[in-house]
């Protein structure tokens, strides 16, 4: 097969589709790989080092989506990329389409065949590519929040930790899967206090057994939320429903209630955002204040270490990728109903329910699309 390879080209996006590990497995395995000239510089890997895994060079997005079969990604492709796009193309990247209209018509307008990184699921239920970056965006929630604080950005000129004597900032972080867990982790290795809110009891359980006495669970409801935001010094978002916009848990009321320059770092803005002030921003202008509220809503956080997102990226997409590309997309998605979950565009079809619903496009269910 024919992989193509773009360089990025969203604010500040570094990372890349493919790093010269992927490339030469793909390349061993006989397939034909095209790099963008400078595609991987943003994470310190230059084009010789693609030449010799064995990839060839193009110097233009153009050359590259004109001859490859599918194009391997990191974002969702921007308009103009969306432009060259065609049904003989196969895309593999993260999408994120419900809330995000234009992008989903045009690849319906396009009809390629289009996988979202985080519908694609596992054994146990999980979502292995969307793990990785959630795991990025985690642990840089609390950075970015210890950063927002600072009175200079609009904080309120809380230290996360505190010093003996001052207590701590509150970290209040809503969600407690993936990117909860590796915010918690961060904000107690620097001696916040912590409270993560969820509604599964079992995460619940699982958290308390993990953080032992150095955070408190708290079920997640209208009341909890409304009481624990009030007092927080950074709230961290991280509620995720797969493949759906994320539901709206605090309010422009709750802002009112809250000590001004506290902050709020929305992780779900890629699905829409859980905050009802969120808008996405970047890592150019990555923060606006609401009320006297600091908001934190870049849509690609892991962008901003892209040396460490590329790698931990390429880690868990490398195996759906050689399948893909050893079996074309169809069979490979016949194979596996895991990357069958990925499917969300085919053939101008909408093959994901809860972007169709969120949307309101006709659902046909994946394996139908791809056997009509």
């Amino acid at each position: 097969m024919k992989i193509g390879v773009p360089k990025e080209i969203k604010n500040h996006e570094y990372r890349v589709g493919l790093v010269p590990a992927s490339v030469r497995e793909l390349t061993h395995r006989g397939h034909e790989v095209f790099v963008q000239a400078t595609a991987g510089a943003g994470i310190g890997m230059d084009d010789s080092r693609y030449v010799a895994a064995g990839a060839v060079i193009l110097p233009t997005a153009e050359e590259v989506f004109e001859t490859a079969e599918m194009i391997v990604k990191v974002k969702e492709p921007q308009a103009v990329e969306r432009a060259m796009l065609n049904e003989s193309h196969t895309l593999f990247t993260y999408l994120h389409l419900a809330p995000d209209a234009p992008q989903t018509e045009d690849l319906v307008n396009g009809g390629a065949t289009c996988i979202a990184y985080e519908t694609v699921t596992n054994d146990l239920g999980h979502l292995p590519l969307l793990a990785p970056m959630s795991e990025v965006a985690g642990r840089l929630s609390i950075q970015a929040g210890a950063w927002c604080l600072e009175k200079a950005r609009g904080g309120s000129g809380v230290l996360l930790g505190g010093v003996p004597g001052v207590e701590p900032a509150k970290v209040v972080i809503i969600g407690g899967g993936t990117v909860g867990f590796n915010a918690a982790q961060m904000a107690v290795g620097l001696g916040a206090r912590v409270v993560i809110m969820d509604r599964n009891l079992e995460v619940l359980r699982f958290l308390d057994a993990n953080f032992e006495s150095r955070i408190e669970t708290v079920y997640s409801n209208v009341d909890s939320i409304e009481k624990h935001v009030r007092d927080a010094d950074l709230v961290i978002g991280g509620v995720l429903i797969p493949g759906a916009a994320a539901p709206k848990l605090v309010t422009r009321a709750h802002l009112s209630t809250m000590r001004q320059g506290s902050v709020l770092v929305d992780v779900a803005i890629d699905q829409g955002g859980c905050f009802e002030t969120s808008k996405p921003t970047t890592h150019a202008e990555p923060t606006y204040i609401v009320d006297g509220i600091v908001h934190y809503c870049v849509a690609n956080m892991p962008g901003a270490v892209p040396r460490t997102s590329a790698f931990s990226l390429n880690n868990a997409t490398l195996p759906f990728t050689l399948a893909l590309a050893k079996k074309g997309a169809k069979q490979a998605m016949l194979d596996d109903p895991h990357l069958l979950e990925g499917l969300n565009v085919h053939r101008g079809k909408v093959t994901y329910e809860d972007v169709a619903r969120d949307l309101g496009y006709e659902y046909v269910p994946a394996r139908e699309a791809l056997t009509l």
